[in-house]
């Protein structure tokens, strides 16, 4: 058998060379993986412990643990979902349902979309301090706080805003791409049963291509629990040990904490050890989130058999 592969091969040379480029860029990419992955282990888990995980940042951060930036993460990624995902969701299903493929108004909606998802996140971080903090912070408390200072400053609510705007590219086109492998059969067997097109919607396309959904979800959240520059603006603190009490509040996040550890540190070389252990942290948390959504995808792809 194997010969058999390598003599077709070999008569087309133009397939095994691609072949063989496709092997090697895998090869590539697996190997880069497994090197950053290994060098963050390496260099993070002798660091690891409870106290890193539960204690707060002390001495100046070179001390103690990262325990109000994981929580500080875990919401932003948690409230970005709630306010991302149904709204990429609802788009998704109106350009692909209800606009139609050829629509003027569906190509304009997916051309604004591809733009978006070429935005740099920067741009989104200073898109969320104009608008999100300046502007709908400053009006809110002008109309319900006498002009006090409670809305118009960075946020855990206005960062989760920003983070959801960042990540509705990715869900929208990962939603419409679930959406069309429903196929036209399954929607006019539905029909022919005297369903509503938002019955044929809701109870035949959503639940079929739910699977893709939450696929769309898992790189929302692998997208956005790595982000720095967004959150940068408009609610995360440089020190803060304190958890976040409510949606007003500033928070730690853990990119940012890498990012100052590494950057603003006054003794950079010591807290390494603390940097390589926050960033397994990281990969830790935002693994295990998808890790959960994997699981919620596999339990509904069973259900259905």
């Amino acid at each position: 058998m194997g010969n058999k592969i390598l003599k077709t091969l070999f008569k087309r040379p133009v397939d095994s060379t691609m072949v063989l480029l496709t092997f090697i860029a895998t090869l590539i990419i697996v190997t880069i993986l497994v090197v950053i992955l290994t060098t963050i282990t390496i260099s993070g888990a002798p660091h690891l412990s409870i106290d890193f995980i539960i204690k707060a940042p002390e001495e100046g951060m070179s001390e103690g643990g990262i325990f109000p930036a994981i929580v500080g993460t875990t919401l932003l990624v948690i409230t970005m979902s709630i306010l991302g995902l149904p709204i990429g969701l609802i788009t998704a299903v109106f350009l692909h349902e209800y606009a139609g493929e050829k629509s003027r108004l569906a190509n304009i909606v997916r051309f604004a979309v591809n733009n978006l998802a070429g935005v740099p996140a920067i741009v989104y971080g200073i898109f969320g301090l104009s608008f999100f903090v300046f502007f709908v912070g400053t009006q809110i408390d002008n109309l319900f706080y006498s002009g006090s200072l409670k809305w118009g400053k960075p946020a855990l609510l206005w960062a989760s805003c920003t983070m959801a705007l960042l990540t509705l590219p990715v869900v929208i086109v990962s939603v419409e791409e679930a959406l069309r492998t429903v196929t036209q059969d399954e929607r006019e067997a539905a029909y022919a049963l005297g369903a509503t097109h938002w019955e044929v919607v809701y109870k035949v396309v959503i639940p079929k291509a739910l699977s893709g959904i939450l696929t769309g979800g898992i790189l929302a959240v692998s997208r956005g629990a790595g982000e720095v520059a967004p959150v940068l603006f408009t609610g995360a603190a440089y020190f803060l040990p304190e958890l976040p009490r409510s949606f007003s509040d500033q928070f730690m996040e853990m990119g940012y904490h890498i990012f100052v550890m590494s950057t603003q540190s006054h003794d950079v070389d010591a807290t390494k050890p603390i940097q390589f252990a926050t960033t397994l942290v990281l990969l830790l948390l935002t693994f295990s989130l998808n890790f959960v959504a994997v699981l919620m995808r596999r339990r509904i792809r069973m259900a259905r058999r």
